[in-house]
């Protein structure tokens, strides 16, 4: 028996006169719920995690910055004090002397870079530097942005590796360390000395400053 509401009556608006039917479920379950405010990044609680949602555009865009930021700490050149004449020379008689010095990688960096492959010597740096870290937070960074530039093969800055020495990063990267790279970096530094090298003592760019060294010694 189903009671209706009479005009006028205060006592029958206590009586339940059954459901609207003009109303849908779904509008009054969402008239029911309590009224939030949308923010533009919901995703920390999103069951699908749309990459397209703002929050993790904003992660995004805040990962880029920062990896940009970090990158900065592998010198675009390294600061180094003028060669001396002697120095110049023995960069002519040994590989390892050459790698040693800051004035000398920084020329035969410049070398590379006529050649296309400074990327090598990138590496074979950024490496360096990895080396040199013992917080594990900024290790695992490191090694990260040390894959993403130079092991990865979308990378336009891709170092030439052999497979075994790519498997073998592919497995330590998992949980990276100071040394993880330490493979790749001495088959890269293996083929700058063979391949480069020669090519760098025959260059303008060296005989160049031999003469320079050189004149300047005479000078004095």
């Amino acid at each position: 028996m189903c009671f209706r509401k009479r005009p006028g009556s205060a006592a029958a608006a206590q009586i339940y006169t059954g459901p609207d039917l003009s109303e849908s479920p779904m509008s009054r379950y969402d008239r029911n719920q309590p009224i939030r405010n949308h923010r533009s990044n919901p995703c920390c609680f999103c069951w699908c995690c749309c990459c397209s949602c703002s929050w993790n555009e904003d992660r995004n865009r805040r990962r880029r910055l920062s990896r940009d930021t970090k990158l900065e700490i592998f010198p675009h050149c390294e600061v180094c004090s003028k060669p001396s004449s002697e120095e110049v020379r023995s960069w002519a008689g040994s590989f390892e002397k050459l790698m040693k010095n800051p004035a000398g990688r920084n020329v035969f960096r410049e070398f590379l870079r006529t050649e296309y492959s400074e990327e090598n010597m990138l590496f074979w740096l950024a490496c360096e530097e990895l080396k040199k870290e013992y917080c594990k937070h900024s290790i695992e960074e490191k090694a990260q942005m040390i894959y993403e530039d130079y092991i990865s093969i979308l990378s336009p800055k891709e170092v030439s590796l052999d497979s075994r020495v790519r498997e073998m990063i592919n497995r330590r990267i998992q949980e990276p360390s100071s040394h993880t790279f330490d493979d790749a970096q001495l088959q890269i530094y293996t083929l700058m000395h063979r391949d480069s090298y020669p090519r760098f003592l025959n260059s303008g760019i060296y005989k160049a400053l031999l003469q320079n060294i050189s004149r300047s010694s005479s000078e004095s």
